[in-house]
C-alpha cells in the first residue's frame, strides 16, 4: 500500500512499511523514512508504483482546465476526491485524482484552500480582482523587460531617464524602472554607473560624479529661490583705515581683510576686518533658511557652489574700492609686537585693494625676505604683518603650516573639448607655509581664538573647534584645540562661507551691541546647527577630495607619456610628486617611506576614481622632497589651513 501526502507544502508519495491508528511509518521512492501521522495521508492506493504517481499526474493535469473545474464546482467547501468523481464521471483512479489535486492547488486565486485535501471556489468579485492584479503584474513585467532590454542595447528609455537622480543615490525598488536598471545590469554584466554611461544618461564620468553628489546634497538643484535681499546697514561709522585683502584668483567670497594703522604714541593698531552677513542676514529669515540648508559653500576643481546668493555675496564681500560692512578686531601692539589690548566694531570698512596671491607672492616670498625686498605697493604692511605673524606663532608654539608641505590649486578650462568630456585642467603646486600663508593663518587664529574667549567669557554660547587627544570635533562650550595651541577656538573669520561663523558672528553682533544673542545657553537648535553642519561639511570636503582625485586621473591622460615620479608613504602606498594623488601600487618592492621612485601608468578608470599603474624604477633610496597634501586648501582637516 501506497499513500501521497503533503510536507512542507511539497506533494510526496511512499510506501507503508508500518501502520497504527494514529500513525504511519513510510519509505519514500529515495530510501528516506519518515513517520506520519495518519490525518496528514491525502490518498491512499495500490497502483501505480509510489515512484510514478505524482510524473504520471503531472502529464494528466496537461489536460485540465482551471475555468471549467471552476465552474462545474459548487459554492461550498468540497475535498479534491469529490470533485474528482464529479468532473470525470466516476470514481477517480490515483492518478486522475492526484492530478485534479495538482491542478487546484496551483491556483490559489481560483480555489481557497480551506484544510488539506478542501477547497473552496473563490467569490466572483474576488476572483476577478485577483485576475486583474495578476494581469496588472504581466503588464509590469513585460515593461521591465523591454525597459531592460532597451538599457542593454545602450538606449536610455524616457521613463528612466526621468528617475535618475533618484537613481544615483536612493534608489526604490518597488519602480519598474529600478527593476528594469538591476535587469539591465545582471544581463549586461554592467554596474550601474557603466551602465549609464554606456546608454548615454551622462556625457562623462565627471557628469555622474557631479549628478550624484547634486542628487544627494541638493535635489532641488543648485539655484536659490526668489528672496528679498537684505538692505545694508546705513548707520555704522566708518573706519579710518586702508584695509586690503589676500586671496586666491578665484575667490569671490571675500571674509577677510586687514590693516594696519600706526599708534601715536608708538607700535601699529593691527585690523583684522570680517565680512558681516550677520547685519543684514536675520536669524530665521527666509535668506538665512537658505544658509541653514546649505551650511557651506561647496569647493570643486572648476566650480562652487556658494552657500549664499551671488547677489547676496555681492553686497557683503569685501570688493577693493568701495566701504564694506565688517566686525572688525583691532589688536594695538607695541614696537616689540607685544599685545597692548583689543577692541572690537561694528564699522563699514574702507576696502582698499584686493591682493591675489599669483601678484603678491613673487614679490614677497622666503627669498626675498631674505635678500631683501624690492619696492611695491603694500610691502611695509605685508612686512610687519608678516613679523607680527611670526610672534603669534611662537607665542602659540604651534607651526601655522608645514614647510615642507605643498598646496595644489586646481584649475578647469571649460572650453576646452577632449576625449574624455569638457574640460582640461592643469594643476599648479605651491609651498605651503609661505609668508602669505603665515600671515593670514595666524591672525585668523588670533581672531577665532579672541572672539572665542569674549563669548564664553561673557557666557554666551557658539560653535567651536576643539581638539583634545588628537580627536577634532565641534562643540557649543569653549575648549582647548592643542592642535592650534589655543585655549578655545571659534570659527567666525568666513561667515560667507559657513554657516557655523554666521552663527557666531550673529551672537558677536548681539555682545558687542549689549542685545541678547539669538542663541540663548543650552539651545537645541544651536546644538542641531552645529551637528547638522559637521555631518554636512564633511560630505562636501569628501566630494571635493574625490573629485581632486578625478582630475589628477584627468591630468595623468593629457600627458601622454608621463612616467610619473612618486614618494613611499609605507608598503604598497605612494604619492605622486606633482600632483596629490595617493595610489595603492602592488608591483612596489620593499623600500623605506620617502624614497622616490618612478611609475609606469597602465589604465585609468574615471567611474571608480583609480588608476592602475606599475613600479618602474627607484630614483635614490635616499632622497627625499617636501611631502606635498592629498587635499586642497578648501577641503583640508588642517584649522590653520581653514583659518
Amino acid at each position: 500500500m501506497h499513500v501521497m501526502f503533503e510536507e512542507d507544502g511539497v506533494f510526496k508519495t511512499g510506501t507503508i512499511l508500518t501502520q497504527s491508528d494514529a500513525s504511519l511509518q513510510v519509505e519514500t521512492p529515495h530510501g528516506k523514512r519518515l513517520k506520519l501521522k495518519s490525518a496528514n495521508v491525502l490518498l491512499r492506493f495500490d497502483s501505480p508504483a509510489a515512484s510514478e504517481l505524482l510524473p504520471r499526474a503531472e502529464n494528466e493535469v496537461q489536460g485540465l482546465e482551471t475555468e471549467f473545474l471552476y465552474e462545474v464546482c459548487g459554492d461550498a467547501e468540497f475535498g479534491f476526491e469529490e470533485l474528482a468523481a464529479d468532473y470525470f464521471g466516476h470514481t477517480p483512479n490515483p492518478v486522475e485524482a492526484t492530478a485534479l489535486l495538482l491542478k487546484l492547488h496551483a491556483a490559489p486565486i481560483w480555489f481557497h484552500r480551506k484544510g488539506r485535501g478542501r477547497f473552496r471556489k473563490a467569490p466572483p468579485e474576488i476572483l476577478q480582482a485577483a485576475l486583474a492584479g495578476l494581469e496588472k503584474k504581466r503588464q509590469q513585467q513585460e515593461t521591465v523587460e523591454r525597459l531592460a532590454a532597451e538599457l542593454a542595447a545602450g538606449s536610455l528609455p524616457a521613463e528612466v531617464a526621468a528617475i535618475l537622480p533618484q537613481l544615483l543615490t536612493k534608489p526604490d525598488r518597488n519602480r519598474l524602472e529600478t527593476k528594469a536598471v538591476e535587469m539591465a545590469c545582471e544581463t549586461s554584466g554592467k554596474n550601474l554607473p557603466q551602465l549609464l554611461l554606456a546608454c548615454g544618461a551622462f556625457d562623462s564620468a565627471y557628469a555622474y560624479h557631479r549628478a550624484r553628489f547634486l542628487s544627494e546634497h541638493f535635489p532641488e538643484g543648485t539655484g536659490f529661490p526668489e528672496l528679498a535681499f537684505p538692505a545694508l546697514p546705513e548707520d555704522l561709522p566708518r573706519a579710518e583705515v586702508r584695509a586690503f585683502s589676500i586671496d586666491d584668483a578665484t575667490t569671490t567670497e571675500i571674509d577677510d581683510a586687514l590693516s594696519l594703522t600706526p599708534r601715536t604714541d608708538g607700535g601699529w593698531r593691527i585690523g583684522i576686518h570680517i565680512a558681516a552677513p550677520g547685519l543684514g542676514i536675520p536669524p530665521g529669515s527666509p535668506l538665512d533658511a537658505v544658509a541653514r540648508k546649505r551650511l557651506s559653500t561647496v569647493y570643486m576643481p572648476g566650480e562652487k557652489i556658494t552657500m549664499l546668493p551671488d547677489a547676496v555675496v555681492e553686497r557683503f564681500t569685501l570688493s577693493g574700492g568701495r566701504d564694506c560692512p565688517a566686525l572688525s578686531l583691532y589688536v594695538d601692539i607695541r614696537a616689540d609686537y607685544s599685545i597692548i589690548g583689543y577692541e572690537n566694531r561694528i564699522e563699514n570698512v574702507p576696502v582698499v585693494a584686493n591682493l591675489r596671491h599669483h601678484d603678491i607672492e613673487p614679490l614677497f616670498n622666503e627669498e626675498t625676505l631674505a635678500n631683501g625686498l624690492a619696492e611695491f605697493t603694500w610691502r611695509d604692511e605685508l612686512v610687519r604683518l608678516w613679523e607680527f605673524a611670526c610672534v603669534l606663532e611662537a607665542g602659540r608654539g604651534k607651526p601655522s603650516a608645514n614647510a615642507t608641505s605643498f598646496d595644489f590649486n586646481f584649475y578647469v578650462d571649460w572650453s576646452a573639448q577632449t576625449a574624455d568630456g569638457p574640460g582640461r585642467v592643469s594643476i599648479e603646486r605651491r609651498p605651503r607655509g609661505s609668508p602669505l600663508d603665515k600671515l593670514v593663518a595666524e591672525l585668523m587664529i588670533l581672531a577665532n581664538n579672541t572672539w572665542g574667549r569674549a563669548l564664553s567669557k561673557a557666557g554666551i554660547p557658539g560653535i567651536y573647534r576643539a581638539q583634545t587627544g588628537g580627536r577634532v570635533r565641534m562643540t557649543t562650550a569653549a575648549a582647548p584645540h592643542e592642535g592650534l595651541g589655543v585655549d578655545c577656538y571659534a570659527w567666525s573669520t568666513s561667515p560667507l562661507r559657513r554657516h557655523v561663523d554666521l552663527i557666531n558672528q550673529r551672537q558677536l553682533i548681539a555682545l558687542i551691541r549689549g542685545e541678547p544673542a539669538p542663541f540663548a545657553r543650552g539651545s537645541a537648535e544651536l546644538a542641531a546647527a552645529m551637528n547638522d553642519f559637521e555631518i554636512t561639511y564633511a560630505a562636501y570636503a569628501d566630494h571635493q577630495r574625490q573629485m581632486e582625485r578625478y582630475w589628477c586621473l584627468r591630468w595623468l591622460r593629457q600627458q601622454s607619456d608621463l612616467t610619473p615620479t612618486a614618494q613611499v608613504l609605507r608598503e604598497s602606498l605612494v604619492r605622486l610628486d606633482e600632483i596629490p594623488l595617493v595610489q595603492r601600487l602592488p608591483s612596489l618592492p620593499p623600500l623605506d617611506p620617502g624614497t622616490r621612485v618612478r611609475l609606469a601608468v597602465e589604465g585609468f578608470d574615471d567611474l571608480a576614481i583609480e588608476a592602475q599603474m606599475r613600479y618602474l624604477e627607484t630614483l635614490d633610496a635616499n632622497s627625499r622632497q617636501g611631502n606635498p597634501s592629498p587635499e586642497s586648501e578648501a577641503a583640508r582637516e588642517t584649522d590653520v589651513d581653514e583659518a
